[in-house]
């Protein structure tokens, strides 16, 4: 791609973007949210046409006017958030819009077959005959992979593909993807994880602000080397060192809490916890072992089968559990692990997304009457105090690149300066300067005393932010470590059910 330029209004998304690929490589492309890097992809792939500039694929010039044009050059993109039919089959969604043959029994078979071959060539392995709603996560992305593969794809466009996954579903996408770059396969990895760039990648181009500002091998870079080109500034992402800090009282404890799901499998047995006050506690553990239960248990968005919760001086016992709105009341604030599902409504407009839970304050309502004049003026207020851009609380939810939905969501429910704080995956999707800017704002809220606590499959992430740890194997607690005593080896133990 040369001197690619792509202008949204007064935006300049690319400005004379350079990039050139080596075939069979896999090639990293990082920068922070609205730096271009998924508006250059895009133009490859032909969802957007640019301004001006030159694509060539294989050393020939090359129209890509759509998705079409781009398959047939031999180009696959598979997105963030997957392009798949819940209620279809994996075999049918590969089928959709590339049938070999119009009887679809003739086609079903053809395409089984091929497929059947690509999954013993890649190890992309995928049940064709299962519902994609009944998939789990990290088999659709290897779907989404097969399906682009089925399509002839040569070269391999994948847009934060570790966002969802875990980090046994991630090991096993970078062997597939190690063996198509063996085979030939020329691999473009859009990521915010630089220590998955210096892992896998062949080269690296860093954009900021619309531009190119490093093109290297992997070799001559380091995560620090990347983040600061990134940024534009030195980062720091690891642990603050300082005084040890002592916990004050307990803000919330829940005692002997078992939930059981529809099936009556039990996800939390008899889990005992206690958050105090000017303290970050840690939830370590592989995605599916119960925190997701835990968060929903304590944010009052499930009642257990039984256990009891004291969230100051109120105590509540199963199943007359807390409930969110009481929890607000009583002070406790809940970001979700999932914004787009649980956090936002994505149609809803930035200060309507930002009051969402909390309409009834003084500031927002009066006399039973929503103030939409006050909440947009306080949501303005909260967009210049997180950095929220750009500062438009008439914008989509959709509209706002995934680290700026988040700072969005942190922003309503640190706000209100909580007691009690709940952070299910606070940095998934999010780039590093707004990764460094979140792990501020919850030290912050440590500091001035809040009891906070956070869930995250990222164990960089609870070692950087943590005071104590907890770590979780099937619904139990396995292990509780002051900082100072954890190590990634003992916890990864911990993880997996055994002795640290």
């Amino acid at each position: 791609m040369q001197g690619i330029n792509k202008r949204f209004g007064a935006v300049a998304a690319n400005a004379d973007v350079d990039l050139r690929v080596a075939a069979g490589t896999v090639h990293g492309i990082v920068g922070e949210n609205g730096a271009g890097k998924s508006t250059l992809m895009s133009i490859l792939y032909g969802f957007y046409q640019a301004d001006s500039g030159v694509i060539e694929v294989q050393g020939q010039r090359v129209i890509i006017r759509n998705a079409d044009d781009a398959i047939a050059q031999g180009i696959g993109m598979v997105h963030q958030h997957f392009m798949l039919v819940d209620t279809l089959t994996a075999l049918e969604n590969v089928m959709l819009g590339a049938e070999p043959h119009w009887l679809l029994q003739k086609a079903d078979a053809s395409v089984r077959s091929k497929l059947d071959t690509l999954m013993q060539a890649t190890g992309l392995q995928v049940q064709l005959d299962s519902l994609v709603a009944d998939l789990p996560v990290g088999d659709r992305q290897r779907l989404e992979i097969l399906k682009a593969l089925y399509r002839g794809a040569k070269i391999l466009i994948l847009d934060e593909p570790t966002a969802v996954l875990t980090p046994q579903e991630t090991e096993h996408l970078f062997k597939v993807l190690r063996v198509l770059r063996s085979q030939g396969t020329t691999i473009l990895l859009i990521t915010h994880k630089l220590k998955e760039v210096m892992g896998l990648c062949d080269n690296v181009t860093v954009m900021r602000g619309g531009r190119v500002v490093q093109e290297l091998p992997i070799a001559q870079a380091s995560v620090e080397s990347l983040a600061e080109a990134m940024v534009g500034r030195k980062v720091h992402m690891g642990r603050l060192e300082g005084e040890a800090r002592k916990a004050g009282d307990t803000l919330l404890s829940v005692r002997n809490v078992v939930v059981k799901d529809a099936l009556k499998v039990v996800r939390l047995h008899g889990l005992n916890l206690d958050l105090r006050a000017g303290e970050i506690v840690g939830v370590a553990g592989v995605s599916g072992n119960g925190q997701s239960e835990l968060l929903d248990v304590l944010s009052g968005l499930l009642t257990p089968d039984s256990g009891s919760l004291a969230l100051g001086a109120a105590q509540f016992e199963a199943p007359r559990w807390l409930d969110p709105q009481k929890a607000r009341e009583l002070g406790l604030a809940h970001v979700p692990e999932d914004r787009h599902a649980r956090a936002m409504v994505m149609d809803f407009v930035a200060w309507e997304s930002a009051v969402l839970g909390y309409d009834g304050l003084p500031e927002y309502s009066s006399g039973g009457w929503m103030s939409h004049a006050g909440m947009r003026k306080a949501t303005a207020a909260l967009m210049e105090r997180f950095d929220v851009r750009p500062r438009d609380p008439e914008l989509k939810s959709s509209k706002f690149s995934g680290g700026n939905q988040q700072k969005l969501v942190l922003a309503r429910e640190l706000g209100q300066a909580p007691k009690v704080l709940l952070v299910g995956q606070p940095t998934r999707g999010v780039d590093i300067g707004a990764i460094e800017f979140i792990y501020s704002q919850l030290r912050a809220m440590r500091d001035a005393g809040c009891a906070v606590l956070v869930v995250s499959s990222e164990l960089d992430e609870i070692l950087a932010l943590s005071d104590r740890v907890i770590v979780m194997n099937q619904g139990r607690v396995t292990g509780e470590l002051a900082i100072e005593d954890c190590t990634e080896a003992g916890i990864g133990l911990l993880m997996t059910g055994g002795p640290q």
